[in-house]
């Protein structure tokens, strides 16, 4: 590939190098051995209907190069050899940034934030009010103040995250959460079979794009790097505030220690000062995790608060996840021997897995991922929504009957609560699992091991 002066790639392709996918052509060409993401179909369907596609994640989850199969031109703002003058033509010139065979990828947009209205008063004026342009980010403008337009009605949004196991392969996907919504899903359906050390392995390494695929140690790097970056200059890129390393990576630790819980900024507070000699105040606190959340590193789960006429018993704080369960591994410094040998931390890494590609498989679906839990201390790790109003129960457990047993009770009581309260049904209920590689019913409730699921 060769990168002209302001880092602007262009393509002129054959009828017989387009790839039609879901209503739209996009480049299958373009890498050779291209792993295919759900978002994809995502990204094609909206630019489809939309005149811009703003993809937005954490780094290194696979952005760029998904957005390279559906482009026809890029632009890399971040490539150190032409930064600089890309951004004084932001200044001069904007708009030639934006001229190239449509749609046009423009990557890592956000360094320059006023290529957001840009964009808007070049999708409406254009004659082909769909496909124009793709942006990529992996962290919101820290300059808001310079974007004027909400772009409603000209960019859809789409969140992308690491692979999730069907992505990376390492699960069946025999059993659909789009068929079960449907109500035609299996009754009885094959995962692929992952021992726990399997999934230590797979939570430790995560989703993370050049790390799948890899054995031994050499899969581990890419987290650890990953949090290293985070911690020395990433966090920075949020809101341009320097913060020092020592309290960022004491504060990951902390978040890492905390996931899978409901915990406010006093709880983190808690455990900073349980675990160091020295802390930080809770303003101090609510900055480095806003800024962590600017950059896609964490991503809490939303209280689901249900029409129960009873709002006051309901919890609403956020449940605490980093976008993969890698980060939280790496930012403790263990590593798959250690969930081994710690069952009972191992079950929040399972958990957090489990969220991410529960995740990724609703936002394929238009839907999205919520917790219950009120304070009789009756919880649901995941209520699965999707536009049209349907929803589903899900208790996650790392496995073995004791644990799946007490998911099915806590399915059934919900369920109950729900129903008697005047709300309808779910569409089902599910004990999502990590152990075992067979998917069936029991006492109503699908058992399914995360090995076996997609969207």
């Amino acid at each position: 590939m060769t990168l002209g002066k302001i880092t602007e790639r262009n393509r002129e392709k054959s009828p017989n190098e387009l790839t039609v996918q879901s209503g739209f052509c996009y480049n299958s060409t373009v890498m050779t051995n291209y792993r295919k993401r759900i978002a994809d179909e995502l990204l094609a369907y909206k630019l489809s209907a939309m005149g811009a596609v703003l993809v937005e994640g954490a780094k290194w989850c696979g952005k760029t190069t998904t957005c390279e199969q559906h482009a026809q031109s890029v632009l890399y703002m971040a490539d150190p050899a032409s930064r600089n003058q890309n951004l004084k033509r932001a200044e001069l010139d904007i708009y030639s940034l934006l001229d190239g065979a449509k749609p046009r990828l423009i990557d890592e947009w956000q360094d320059a934030p006023k290529l957001w209205d840009a964009i808007r008063f070049a999708v409406d004026h254009s004659e082909d009010d769909s496909g124009q342009f793709i942006l990529t980010g992996s962290a919101v403008p820290p300059r808001a103040d310079e974007i004027s337009h909400t772009g409603t009605g000209r960019f859809a949004r789409i969140k992308m995250r690491p692979m999730s196991l069907w992505e990376s392969g390492e699960s069946s996907g025999e059993v659909s959460l789009g068929e079960l919504f449907a109500e035609n899903g299996p009754k009885a359906a094959s995962g692929i079979e992952l021992s726990l050390s399997d999934l230590a392995f797979i939570s430790c390494r995560g989703g993370w794009p050049q790390a799948v695929g890899r054995k031994g140690d050499r899969a581990l790097i890419t987290a650890r790097e990953y949090v290293e970056g985070v911690i020395e200059s990433d966090i920075t890129r949020a809101d341009g505030i320097p913060r020092a390393p020592d309290r960022v990576r004491r504060l990951m630790r902390s978040c890492a220690r905390l996931q899978g819980t409901q915990s406010n900024l006093s709880a983190v507070r808690k455990d900073l000062q349980a675990n160091d000699v020295r802390t930080l105040d809770e303003d101090t606190i609510h900055s480095y995790v806003t800024a962590l959340k600017k950059i896609f590193v964490i991503e809490d789960l939303p209280a689901w608060s249900p029409d129960l006429r009873t709002k006051g018993s309901i919890r609403t704080t956020d449940t605490r996840y980093f976008v993969d369960p890698s980060i939280a591994a790496a930012a403790l410094g263990i590593g798959p021997g250690d969930l081994v040998n710690d069952v009972r931390s191992f079950g929040f890494f399972f958990e957090s897995l489990a969220i991410r590609d529960l995740r990724v498989y609703m936002d394929a679906l238009h839907g999205n991922v919520e917790r219950y839990h009120d304070k009789t201390g009756l919880e649901c790790d995941a209520v699965l929504h999707l536009n049209t109003g349907k929803y589903a129960l899900v208790e996650i457990k790392l496995g073995g009957e004791t644990l799946i047993n007490e998911g099915i009770a806590t399915l059934h009581k919900l369920k109950n609560l729900i129903v008697s309260k005047g709300m309808k049904q779910p569409a089902f209920t599910m004990v999502l699992t990590g152990t075992g590689s067979f998917a069936h019913e029991e006492d109503g409730v699908l058992i399914c091991p995360l090995s076996a699921l997609r969207q």
